[in-house]
């Protein structure tokens, strides 16, 4: 019998904080177990094994990002819209490294798994906000990219301390959202 008050949700949220305070891959059945306080066969009533775990950790990532952005693009269009998915993208993954870092590579197994649900989440805000510069449909899957990879790539890189010269971090970011909005109107 399940412990009280343990269900598969709680066993992925407490693994989603656990892979944020030890890094992405890093947790493991055991140590999750650990911090619930059972033994690890009582997580397999809930989850299939460390695979299952990890994805259902990604599928909440970007579950959880995709209404960051979502929320925080809603009523605004143009630059506003395009800094404030930035901004919620940025504090997410910064808050989130580890769930979120989960979630990188990782393909969703077909369009039912919940993984894909939440990619979708995280991009139909971006794509709302490049439908605010009037591009041609045929740039719109080029620009998504470019917006999810400049977006990812910036917040990783700060979530890993990977920006040591003395400029104002957050300075770079307002640059990186007035550059971007430059290109996006002229293109």
């Amino acid at each position: 019998m399940p412990r009280a008050g343990l269900d598969t949700a709680a066993v992925v949220a407490a693994g989603a904080d656990l892979a944020d305070e030890v890094g992405a891959g890093r947790p493991t059945m055991a140590m999750l177990a650990e911090r619930l306080g059972v033994r690890t066969p009582s997580l397999y009533k809930h989850v299939a094994g460390q695979e299952d775990l990890n994805r259902r950790i990604a599928a909440l990532a970007m579950s959880e990002a995709g209404e960051a952005v979502g929320t925080a693009v809603q009523g605004r269009a143009g630059r506003d819209a395009l800094a404030a998915a930035a901004r919620a993208f940025r504090t997410y993954v910064v808050d989130h490294p580890g769930r979120y870092g989960t979630a990188i590579g990782m393909e969703p197994a077909g369009p039912e798994d919940p993984l894909a649900a939440g990619s979708r989440r995280v991009l139909e805000p971006l794509l709302a906000v490049l439908r605010g510069y009037d591009l041609p449909e045929t740039d719109e899957t080029h620009a998504l990219r470019m917006l999810r990879s400049l977006f990812h790539g910036f917040a990783t890189l700060e979530s890993a301390g990977g920006f040591q010269w003395s400029t104002d971090i957050d300075e770079s970011f307002e640059w990186l959202i007035d550059f971007v909005d430059r290109g996006l109107r002229s293109g």
